[in-house]
């Protein structure tokens, strides 16, 4: 099931690192910041995987319920 999916965009230092674990579902825009561009272009490890990877936990899963899932 998808995840839903937040970026804390205060808190975004453009390290890219969610756009090269789940590039179909996160871009970076004009400000240098990661952008949601399809909850469900990627498959839900390679989403969890690049929540994951950023190095400032600024991308926030919740489960179908609104249970957050990570950080």
């Amino acid at each position: 099931m998808p995840y839903a999916i937040e970026v804390l965009r205060d808190q975004c230092i453009t390290a890219e690192t969610c756009v090269a674990e789940a590039p179909n579902t996160f871009e970076i825009d004009d400000e240098g910041i990661a952008i949601i561009i399809s909850p469900t272009g990627d498959d839900d490890d390679a989403v969890y995987a690049a929540a994951e990877s950023c190095p400032v936990e600024c991308v926030i899963l919740r489960d179908a319920s609104g249970a957050q899932v990570f950080p």
